[in-house]
């Protein structure tokens, strides 16, 4: 059992640390207008970009909750995984060549071009407020870790990770978060790779053991074919209901969205989102290993003090029982999982505040240098929202991936509704398109807070309504036209 950090596992995090920051600051000496900041020259390889989609999407929800999903449950979440990697599919074929029309910053530009400003404003409001909410959680459970180990009080935990993320997302803008991407996913996976082994290791029979007890417990189911609505992991909502989140959050969100336009061209983009999706299926296998893994160690040797979230299965793992210098790996693996995506989070967030409000409402004359310089002071803005997002939500009580997920969806089934009608509804002008995004705004409200419908429908559902209410209210429009021309 470990005794908590040695000199070795200090060394290794302060290691990680100052390299992080000190590529932020270096990366950041390019960046001399905004687009530097928000695109990195719109010249990255197609493999770069691809890590940095990766590392983006694996939060810490990924790297404690997934474990904690199959110490606590099965390998029905792998149904999500398929339904990821088909939607980014559709992403490539659908939208990706739209952002590719122009020089864009924001996906909600292209909103903007179709509709008018107010559209466009909408959907980067809504994108930046459950942007914070979502994140703010992520942060909250990296914090979780740290305040088993170190013994900080949890609002503490979260204060730091979040400084340090934003200190280097600060320095060097989109040039720094890719690069610190490719790094943090390779520390990651072999943090994950490193807790498998010590995990063997530790078990009585190794992973024999735990294949058998898992298949024992039914653990080891990967498909289920209920048709219950209120269940996320069925095939029907992994596979439909994953394709459409997926064209949510990887067709209409900023976050990701943004790396798109780092890459060469559209061919690197579209290279880089498809074999991502075959990536992340991996992913999600070697974490969903772990938990199969940390359910039969735990049965061997309970913990001291029982659980009370599976969240904190593996973080409890790593704190309790790896050794000096793979704890240290760990808890950089944790920790890079994190920052990741906070700091993604982060640029696009400041990034979106910047080109879709403060430069055309409050400075339309601005000079690049002015709008660099605010898109720098938006990223130290939303990293303090999302450190009070962190703190609150240690209140908190249902699992932390679901209630990210939720958050998300909810916000990308609307903006997805908003692009479906850009698409797919010529006779929409910009009051639909408010109608519908206020329309599927109420009913989804009515939908998330009154009924058991699960996340992974949401997006589906949420994009199926705003569509239709922009629809009808374009029809709606046309017909009282058309009553007038004739009176």
């Amino acid at each position: 059992m470990s005794g908590g950090l040695g000199g070795l596992d200090v060394a290794i995090l302060t290691g990680y640390f100052a390299g992080v920051l000190l590529l932020g600051l270096r990366m950041g000496r390019g960046a001399a207008t905004l687009a530097d900041y928000a695109v990195a020259g719109r010249d990255r390889p197609w493999w770069l970009v691809m890590l940095s989609i990766v590392a983006t999407e694996t939060s810490t929800v990924t790297f404690l909750s997934i474990p904690g999903f199959a110490y606590a449950r099965d390998l029905t979440w792998l149904q999500l995984g398929v339904g990821f990697a088909l939607g980014r599919v559709a992403v490539a074929l659908l939208l990706l060549p739209r952002y590719f029309d122009g020089d864009l910053l924001t996906a909600y530009e292209l909103l903007g071009r179709r509709f008018g400003p107010s559209a466009q404003r909408a959907c980067s409001a809504l994108f930046l407020i459950t942007r914070t909410l979502a994140d703010g959680l992520r942060l909250f459970l990296t914090a979780i870790v740290l305040e088993e180990l170190s013994g900080l009080p949890l609002w503490g935990a979260v204060v730091l990770l979040g400084a340090v993320t934003a200190a280097y997302t600060f320095g060097g803008g989109m040039r720094a978060v890719l690069w610190a991407d490719a790094l943090q996913f390779l520390v990651y996976v072999a943090g994950g790779v490193l807790a498998l082994l010590r995990l063997d290791e530790l078990t009585a029979g190794g992973w024999r053991h735990a294949l058998a007890a898992a298949d024992a417990e039914g653990k080891l189911r990967a498909v289920s074919l209920s048709l219950d609505p209120s269940d996320p992991y069925t095939l029907a909502a992994g596979v439909l209901g994953g394709v459409f989140v997926t064209l949510g959050s990887h067709g209409v969100d900023q976050m990701l969205v943004q790396r798109y336009l780092c890459a060469r061209s559209l061919r690197a983009a579209a290279t880089a989102l498809v074999v991502s999706g075959l990536v992340v299926l991996a992913q999600f296998a070697l974490f969903l290993a772990v938990g199969l893994a940390l359910h039969a160690f735990f049965a061997q040797t309970p913990p001291a003090v029982p659980l009370d979230r599976p969240d904190r299965a593996f973080a409890h793992f790593i704190v309790a029982w790896m050794p000096t210098g793979m704890l240290g790996l760990l808890l950089g693996s944790v920790l890079s999982a994190a920052m990741s995506t906070l700091s993604s989070s982060l640029n696009s967030s400041a990034v979106t505040a910047t080109n879709d409000f403060y430069r055309p409402l409050l400075r339309p004359g601005a000079s690049p240098g002015e709008l660099l310089r605010a898109s720098r002071r938006f990223t130290l803005a939303f990293a303090a929202l999302q450190v009070v997002v962190g703190v609150a939500g240690q209140w908190l009580d249902a699992s932390v991936i679901a209630s990210v997920l939720a958050v998300a969806s909810f916000a990308l089934g609307i903006l997805l509704g908003a692009f479906f009608l850009a698409l797919f509804a010529p006779g929409a002008r910009e009051p639909d398109a408010l109608a519908g995004i206020g329309g599927g705004l109420m009913m989804m409200s009515g939908l998330a807070f009154g009924t058991t419908l699960a996340w992974p429908w949401y997006a589906l559902v949420g994009s199926t309504l705003t569509f239709l209410c922009g629809v009808a209210a374009a029809a709606l429009r046309s017909s009282a036209g058309n009553v007038a021309g004739r009176a």
